[in-house]
């Protein structure tokens, strides 16, 4: 990826690069009436939409096709191993994620509306992931 935020042609967001050494960031991106924000490189990629927080990973992943609504997250993600997610959800909120079309069962969001899980990235390989409110 040789930009770190864009909008694609379908209007949904792609961000961050797992194989940048240094890190390296986008402040003050306009999209769809927001201002956005990341930071990636190996080690994390961190988004955050008008200053909240909304995606982040360790180690740092490169995710396509983002989308969010009020009730769900949908996006592409692609890295090295397995990989810790965490989103910034509605909090107290029980969601269902599926990973490449398969059920991964229901989370629980905290209090701050933080959902973690993790997915296996090896090999190069890539997932379709998909959060909604249960």
């Amino acid at each position: 990826m040789s930009e770190i935020l864009y909008a694609g042609e379908s209007g949904r967001l792609s961000f961050g690069d797992h194989t940048l050494k240094e890190k390296t960031k986008v402040e003050d991106f306009p999209f769809g009436g927001d201002m956005l924000k990341v930071k990636t490189y190996a080690d994390i990629t961190r988004f955050e939409k008008n200053g909240l927080f909304v995606y982040e990973s360790v180690p740092g992943t490169t995710v396509s096709d983002f989308k969010e609504t009020a009730d769900s997250m949908e996006f592409t993600v692609s890295g090295n191993g397995p990989v810790s997610i965490t989103l910034g959800l509605a909090e107290d909120t029980l969601y269902d994620i599926k990973e490449d079309g398969n059920d991964s069962g229901a989370v629980k969001t905290n209090l701050g509306g933080k959902l973690s899980f993790s997915v296996d990235l090896s090999d190069g390989r890539k997932a379709a992931v998909m959060v909604k409110k249960a």
